[in-house]
């Protein structure tokens, strides 16, 4: 199953760069790095990153995860992935830019295919 992370071009810039990272701040503040599965993307995206443009929307494969991968409750009651460990370039399976139009992130036409 993929799930899904949306960086701020500084901070895609940073993971490329240094090969890891430990996310962004709010991932740092609460101890791991928050994802979201592909129904709860565009509510992610909605809610943490209104108005923003130069987004990068990262895919990860939870099965290469392992143990540091919990799901854990989180907004609306919901199970949402966090990976409590460093997040590696080599565990990205993809990234696209998560493009803005007339205010709404523009999601790839595959991540319907990550839902099933």
């Amino acid at each position: 199953m993929l799930i899904f992370k949306i960086f701020r071009a500084d901070q895609w810039a940073d993971l490329r760069a240094k090969g890891e990272t430990t996310g962004a701040s709010i991932d740092v503040a609460d101890g791991y790095v928050h994802f979201s599965t592909a129904p709860q993307a565009a509510e992610t995206a909605a809610k943490h990153f209104a108005d923003e443009d130069g987004l990068m929307l990262l895919a990860v494969e939870t099965d290469t995860l392992g143990d540091d991968l919990r799901w854990e409750v989180s907004r609306g009651e919901q199970l949402f992935p966090h990976l409590y460990r460093v997040l590696r370039m080599e565990d990205v399976v993809w990234a696209q830019p998560l493009p803005l139009k007339d205010g709404v992130h523009q999601f790839p036409a595959g991540l319907d295919e990550a839902r099933a």
